[in-house]
């Protein structure tokens, strides 16, 4: 397993057909791979109590948590992951919040998009290929 240090979290909130991110404050927060057969993910973040309402309404209406975190560095990019609320708890006047999921890989995704539209243009074979490589 490795550990490292939560920077941010956003709960992505769907609102007229669009994803919007809600900005939740952290106290401190850690983010661990686990390292399993899975590929799961632990997110704790460290938030203010007045959250728990919160965090009870999404886990009880929503199977699926769409999260975007920054690790280790505000300057890094926000790596987005699908989860579920594993446990919340009281820690004196605040309250942590656990999260279990998977790391989308946006690279993979983009690469998939690009080769469908490719595709979709009419390149196949060797010029799939040659055209795939100018455009990344």
């Amino acid at each position: 397993m490795k550990t490292f240090k939560l920077k941010l979290l956003n709960v992505m909130e769907e609102k007229d057909g669009e994803i919007i991110p809600h900005r939740i404050p952290l106290i401190d927060g850690l983010i661990i791979n686990r390292e399993d057969d899975k590929n799961q993910w632990t997110v704790e973040a460290y938030v203010e109590s007045s959250y728990m309402p919160y965090f009870e309404q999404l886990s009880k209406n929503k199977d699926e948590i769409l999260i975007q975190v920054k690790i280790t560095k505000e300057s890094n990019d926000t790596a987005t992951f699908i989860t579920s609320i594993i446990g919340m708890n009281e820690i004196g006047s605040n309250m942590n919040v656990l999260f279990l999921g998977n790391i989308v890989d946006r690279r993979k995704a983009n690469i998939e998009s690009m080769l469908t539209t490719l595709i979709e243009e009419g390149y196949q074979g060797k010029e799939l290929l040659k055209k795939f490589k100018e455009i990344t």
